[in-house]
């Protein structure tokens, strides 16, 4: 069985992933509070409202073409760091060829491989320095490494949507080393990473969009 995800499904995962982070704007920047000026949530509106519109159901372009879009509006989104290595995400993963009508589960670690090394070209940022690749990383080493032939795609996504959850959850445990946060030392330990929850956020919402998308179909 060669399981594949359609274009509109994607464009409703893109959506769903959206929805879930903006979902949680206020634990967001309560988490940021510790470390930051506690906007992260809002940022994370701003910034993830520009994906949904671009991957609203019933637009017209292409997967790589909406990808792209959604980094370039994003990256327009005055949130600083958070903002722009989310559409250095997206805009990595507009990177890849591939088949605009499916998505094999293949087809989706390279989109999510792709976004991550644009991410680790824009920062030194690595796992265990608190921030939001301590979820990225693991999330897409998961979606790799369950991403074989014939692999069921839904638990591709949840596999990587756990990786992602644990990550983050992870960073509670870790005292920050890159940027404004790492002044802060010892003061941030005992308290998750807001980028990294974001990032966990995303995938979770990407996994339920797919449950969701061939639940309704299924009902349908």
């Amino acid at each position: 069985m060669n399981d594949a995800i359609t274009r509109a499904e994607f464009f409703r995962m893109m959506t769903a992933a959206a929805g879930n982070v903006m979902a949680h704007e206020r634990m967001l920047s309560e988490l940021d509070c510790v470390s930051g000026d506690g906007d992260h949530g809002a940022t994370m509106v701003r910034t993830f409202d520009r994906v949904k519109a671009a991957f609203e159901i019933g637009n017209s372009m292409g997967i790589k073409a909406a990808l792209k879009k959604a980094a370039w509006d994003v990256m327009s989104v005055d949130g600083g760091a958070s903002s722009a290595l989310f559409g250095t995400l997206l805009l990595g993963m507009s990177m890849v060829d591939l088949r605009e009508e499916s998505l094999t589960a293949s087809d989706c670690a390279h989109l999510f491989e792709s976004g991550l090394n644009a991410i680790r070209k824009q920062t030194p940022a690595k796992p265990g320095d608190k921030t939001m690749v301590d979820a990225l990383a693991p999330a897409v080493d998961a979606f790799t490494r369950a991403a074989l032939p014939g692999a069921c795609i839904q638990r591709v996504f949840d596999s990587a949507a756990n990786a992602a959850r644990a990550g983050a959850e992870s960073t509670a445990n870790l005292t920050a080393r890159i940027g404004r946060a790492k002044f802060l030392g010892e003061k941030t330990r005992g308290h998750c990473d807001p980028g990294a929850v974001s990032t966990a956020l995303f995938f979770e919402g990407l996994s339920q969009g797919l449950l969701d998308s061939r639940r309704n179909t299924h009902d349908a």
